[in-house]
C-alpha cells in the first residue's frame, strides 16, 4: 500500500511563498483588489484624507524642496493614482507647489503594472532617508508570522501546515523556543494555559515596522489594519484566507490571501518611542472627514447637489463605521516633527 506523503511546515514559511514567492497570491494579475476590499477601494474619499494627511506633514515639515509619499503594501497603485488626481486641487491652499515637488513612490513586490502613471517609482523596500508621509495600508497583516498552539499539558507549540495536502492540514510540531518563546511571553503569553488557544508570533512584524519607519529620514510613518492590543487579544487566534470577496479556509498554496490580524502595540514598541494608536474612526475624524448627513433643505435647493452630498455622507459612514473599517487602529509614529499632525 502507498505510503501517504506529507510536507510540513511551519506557517510562516508556507505564507511566505504562498503569497509572494513565483506565481504566489499577490503576484496574480488581477490583484488584491480582485479578492477583497479595502478602505481604498471603498470610496475615493480615503484618498482625500491621506491628502490632507500628506499636507499637514508638508507643513509641519516647513515645505520640503522634495516630499515623498510612500504607499507600502500598494498593490497595483491604487491610493497613489487617487492622490496624484487629486494633488492640483488638494483642500486648502498650497504654498510652494506640493504637486511639483511631490515624489510618490509605491512599495510592493508584485510587478509594475502596466499603464501606471510614469511618476510612480515602483519598488520592492521603502526608499532609504525620505521626507515625508509613509503610508501602510492593510500591509502587517500580510507579513508572514508563525502560530503556536497550546497542547493537552498547555505547553506552547507550533502550528505546522501540509502542504503536500494542499488543504490547510494542520498539526502541532515541536514546543516554541527562543526568540518566539520570549516574544510569547512579553505580548501573547500561553504558557500553561488551556489546550487549543492560539497565538500569532509577530517579532516579523516589529522588524518590518521598525525597518519601515527607520527609512524616514523626517515625516510621519503610518500603519492602518486590524489590530488588537495585549489586553485583548483573540484566543483562538485570526489567521484566515480571502478569495474573490469571501473569507475562506487559510490554505498556503497561491489561491487566496493568507492574513491575520496584527499585535499593533507589540508593533508601536519596536520603532521606538513616540508612537501612538487610535481608531480609524478617531484618525479620519480627526482629518476632516464628515459623515453626516446633508440638510434636508438643500433637495429643494439644489437636488443634484443633495444626492451627491448624501452619497458622500455614505461614503465617510462606512469608512468610520465602528463595526467596520472604523474599527481598524492607526499606528502613527512622527520622525522629525514638531507635533502630531493627525489631531484636529
Amino acid at each position: 500500500m502507498a505510503t501517504e506523503k506529507h510536507e510540513w511546515s511551519g506557517w510562516r514559511t508556507a505564507a511566505e511563498q504562498a503569497l509572494y514567492g513565483t506565481g504566489g497570491f499577490f503576484r496574480r494579475p488581477e490583484g488584491p483588489a480582485g479578492h477583497f476590499r479595502t478602505s481604498v477601494h471603498a470610496s475615493p474619499l480615503f484618498a482625500r484624507v491621506v491628502a490632507e494627511l500628506l499636507r499637514r506633514v508638508d507643513e509641519a515639515l516647513g515645505h520640503p524642496a522634495e516630499l515623498a509619499l510612500v504607499d507600502l503594501g500598494a498593490g497595483r497603485g491604487e491610493l497613489l493614482t487617487q492622490v496624484l488626481a487629486l494633488a492640483p486641487g488638494l483642500p486648502h491652499d498650497l504654498p510652494h507647489d506640493l504637486d511639483r515637488r511631490l515624489r510618490p513612490y509605491a512599495v510592493e513586490r508584485a510587478e509594475r503594472p502596466a499603464g501606471l502613471d510614469r511618476r510612480i517609482a515602483w519598488l520592492d523596500a521603502p526608499p532609504e532617508g525620505c521626507t515625508g508621509l509613509l503610508f501602510a495600508n492593510e500591509w502587517l497583516d500580510n507579513v508572514p508570522v508563525d502560530i503556536a498552539e497550546t497542547d493537552a499539558d498547555g505547553v506552547p507549540r507550533r502550528v505546522e501546515v501540509d502542504l503536500a495536502a494542499g488543504d490547510g492540514t494542520e498539526r502541532l510540531g515541536d514546543p516554541v523556543d527562543g526568540e518566539d518563546a520570549a516574544w510569547l511571553a512579553r505580548w501573547w503569553p500561553l504558557a500553561g494555559a488551556e489546550p487549543g488557544l492560539r497565538a500569532e508570533i509577530g517579532h516579523p512584524r516589529e522588524a518590518a515596522w521598525a525597518g519601515a519607519v527607520r527609512s524616514l529620514r523626517a515625516g510621519l510613518a503610518v500603519a492602518v489594519d486590524y489590530g488588537h492590543e495585549r489586553a485583548a487579544r483573540p484566543p483562538f487566534g485570526t489567521l484566515t484566507g480571502f478569495r474573490e470577496g469571501r473569507e475562506v479556509r487559510p490554505v498556503p498554496d497561491g489561491s487566496c490571501d493568507l492574513t491575520a490580524h496584527v499585535a499593533m502595540d507589540a508593533c508601536a514598541a519596536a520603532a521606538g518611542p513616540g508612537a501612538g494608536l487610535m481608531t480609524q474612526r478617531e484618525a479620519l475624524r480627526g482629518l476632516g472627514l464628515d459623515a453626516r448627513r446633508p440638510p434636508l433643505a438643500l433637495a429643494a435647493t439644489d437636488p443634484a447637489g443633495y444626492v451627491r452630498a448624501l452619497g458622500a455622507a455614505g461614503e465617510a459612514a462606512e469608512l468610520t463605521d465602528p463595526a467596520g473599517l472604523g474599527a481598524f487602529t492607526w499606528l502613527h509614529h512622527p520622525v522629525e516633527v514638531p507635533h502630531d499632525v493627525l489631531r484636529p
